[in-house]
């Protein structure tokens, strides 16, 4: 199984790095995870809403040319559905025994994701309302996919 993050900007903070590097190594022995960045677009913090769609637009390319037609993807977004570790597990499981080896996840930028990548997507899946800096949505949803293997695998790890 490939799994890969398709996310905007870089990934500054040290403390992140170590965090994803960590739940990557443990991933490595499920499926082959990679994490894929491509640059976010310079905004000033006043934008009209033309602006702002226009940022979203070419960032949103900037991430559908990091997927292919046969990839499973899943848009972060805060209207998405929101699933228990328990249901987002069985929907790998699910995937992998169905024939979708390689699954997508996108994390856009500051300002979201672009209508065009919310189409898509297959699915859009939610982490909750909060508004979570974008590196630690990275963080959060590497041990996400680690803990859907350990669930599947039968592991006390989520316990």
């Amino acid at each position: 199984m490939n799994i890969k993050l398709v996310v905007v900007g870089k990934l500054k903070e040290k403390y992140f790095k170590a965090g994803i590097d960590e739940y990557s190594k443990r991933l490595s022995r499920f499926c082959k995870f990679r994490i894929i960045e491509v640059p976010d677009e310079k905004a000033p913090e006043s934008l009209s809403e033309s602006e702002m769609q226009d940022v979203m637009d070419k960032e949103g390319t900037r991430i559908l040319d990091k997927i292919a037609d046969k990839e499973y993807v899943y848009a972060l977004a805060i209207l998405g559905k929101e699933r228990a570790s328990e249901e987002f597990a069985k929907e790998i499981d699910n995937l992998a025994t169905y024939g979708h080896s390689d699954i997508t996840f996108v994390i856009g930028g500051s300002l979201g994701l672009a209508p065009k990548v919310l189409k898509r997507a297959d699915t859009q899946i939610s982490f909750g309302r909060f508004t979570l800096p974008h590196q630690l949505m990275r963080l959060v949803l590497t041990e996400q996919i680690y803990r859907a293997f350990m669930i599947n695998e039968g592991s006390p790890y989520h316990k």
